[in-house]
């Protein structure tokens, strides 16, 4: 009889970590929980505790710690803009030493190495949509840089550990993602409107509302990067959803959804936002037989009913 797979996860109580821990355990392996509940919740996790093959540990990964551990999901860092601009020396740092740190216990016990970097390293970009070949066009001294430069240093750090030390990595660039357990007030787009629409505000649209983004459903995400983990390639590989919708049109889909009645508000867009984001997933449907396959339709269904069950009317 074989061991079991002994997992950590970092960031593992927030909405992708805790998605991630769930498969994870239904596929019947072992999960250490790695968060400092910055914008993780120890209720995505519960269900877990009583478990004997979970384990939940408060720690944050700018600290080092010492586990002894087969796979290691590196998704610690907040990631909506309200969460990292919070602190944005803390971001920095998260990106940087928690990455260093999670490589560097990777190293010594020998253990496979997955980083959830962003679609954010490429920026406001100037190619459209973006391959993994596009270097991107990133502000470094903008309010969102701490959290685009820091996945941009990371990715950097953990290609070094690959050729330096022959450490086993797999980079994940994650595009938009959605679904329960999404946090209400953490300034993401799909959150932000179905919260809105469900306590019959009107619906705050940036800008013209023309910007360009790709939803890609929760599970279909986690999906993409257990194929990652388990194959053969390191990466850098987009995975998101390449249907492309603008910010309005998902307003007017929201809207449809909770209350047609609602109005929609124009505000200034954000310093840095970028215009269009879309990605190229060629890389993944070859290496990974990896696409999605829940619609924004079915996927905000989902959603809505979450925030109908979880927030305060």
């Amino acid at each position: 009889m074989s061991a079991l797979v002994r997992n950590l996860v970092t960031g593992g109580a927030g909405f992708l970590g805790s998605h991630l821990v769930d498969r994870l355990m239904q596929g019947g392996e072992e999960v250490i929980c790695l968060d400092n509940y910055f914008t993780g919740r120890k209720s995505n996790v519960m269900n877990w505790i009583s478990n004997p093959r979970f384990e939940l540990i408060r720690h944050d990964v700018t600290e080092p710690i010492q586990l002894e551990v087969d796979r290691i999901w590196h998704l610690a860092c907040p990631a909506s803009p309200l969460s990292y601009q919070y602190n944005p020396i803390k971001t920095s740092k998260t990106s940087f030493l928690g990455t260093y740190n999670m490589l560097g216990l990777a190293r010594r016990v020998k253990a496979r190495f997955l980083m959830a970097s962003t679609s954010e390293i490429y920026g406001n970009p100037e190619v459209h949509p973006q391959p993994e070949s596009y270097k991107g066009c990133v502000n470094t001294i903008g309010v969102r840089s701490c959290y685009d430069e820091g996945k941009r240093i990371a990715e950097t750090l953990c290609f070094d550990y690959y050729r330096m030390h022959e450490l086993d990595i797999r980079v994940a660039r994650i595009f938009n993602t959605y679904g329960p357990r999404m946090v209400e007030n953490d300034g993401r787009v799909v959150s932000n409107f179905v919260v809105q629409a469900l306590k019959n505000k009107p619906l705050t649209l940036y800008g013209n509302g023309n910007q360009t983004r790709s939803f890609c459903y929760v599970d279909d995400l986690v999906e993409g990067l257990i194929r990652l983990m388990n194959s053969n390639c390191l990466g850098p590989i987009n995975l998101g959803n390449p249907m492309e919708f603008t910010i309005r049109e998902l307003a007017e889909l929201v809207r449809k959804k909770i209350n047609p009645n609602l109005d929609i508000t124009t505000h200034q867009l954000p310093q840095d936002d970028p215009v269009q984001r879309q990605p190229v997933i060629d890389l993944a449907k070859k290496e990974l037989n990896w696409e999605p396959k829940i619609s924004l339709e079915n996927g905000l269904t989902k959603t809505i009913k979450y925030f109908q069950e979880t927030i305060k009317l």
